[in-house]
């Protein structure tokens, strides 16, 4: 059986173990503990995005729709944000709103407001669709103050005619001026009418158009992540 001596005090042998034993500890002081790691997972603030189809990401996995772009973008600059996928396919502004209170048992800190499409889609007046955004607003405003808000803007086709076509359109600046919320001022700015950015029923993103979709959100939600 080999038994190990002990290095005597000045030697080489010594002096190489303590250097090793030296460059260990500083090793294991400039990693990050595990509750460290952990603490900063769960101190990241919210970003809750309430929508529709879009926000869901219908037709597609859910890491394809916007909301996850989103992440992975905040991910990349290490910002200390978790984006909270709240799309319902098929939803309007009065299912938004009646979702609401659920939605906020968990704190949020940014609400991305991506609601009112089906309700151009199926000829809701567009007052009606402002007096429930705000009231999702309002809401969101009541329980957590400081919370920062965007509208995404929408557009529908001509077909539904000048007068509510413009109308509808009005309502998301409007809202957002009133609000003092940061505007995306069309969600589908050079995805929509793009046949190659859209799947076959012509309404829904492909996955390459929901990167572009994300990116329209990208230009406005990016600096509110760095606001005090």
């Amino acid at each position: 059986m080999v038994t190990l001596q002990h290095a005597p005090a000045g030697s080489s042998l010594h002096r190489c173990l303590c250097l090793l034993g030296l460059a260990a500890g500083l090793l294991l002081l400039m990693q990050p503990t595990w509750s460290e790691e952990s603490s900063a997972l769960l101190n990241r603030k919210v970003i809750l995005v309430l929508g529709d189809s879009l926000a869901a990401g219908y037709g597609l996995d859910p890491s394809e729709a916007f909301p996850a772009v989103l992440q992975e973008k905040i991910d990349a600059e290490h910002l200390p944000f978790k984006v909270v996928n709240a799309g319902q396919s098929g939803d309007t502004s009065a299912g938004g709103l009646r979702r609401l209170n659920w939605l906020l048992q968990q704190k949020i800190d940014v609400l991305v407001l991506e609601l009112g499409g089906n309700d151009g889609l199926r000829g809701i007046p567009p007052e009606t669709t402002r007096t429930n955004l705000q009231a999702i607003l309002d809401g969101t405003r009541k329980k957590y103050p400081q919370a920062q808000m965007v509208v995404a803007g929408m557009r529908m086709p001509p077909n539904l005619g000048a007068e509510y076509v413009e109308s509808f359109q009005r309502l998301f600046p409007a809202l957002a001026k009133a609000n003092q919320a940061a505007l995306v001022p069309f969600l589908l700015q050079g995805v929509g009418g793009e046949q190659d950015l859209n799947q076959a029923d012509g309404i829904h993103p492909t996955p390459e158009g929901q990167r572009r979709v994300a990116e329209n959100v990208w230009r406005v939600l990016r600096p509110l992540l760095e606001a005090p």
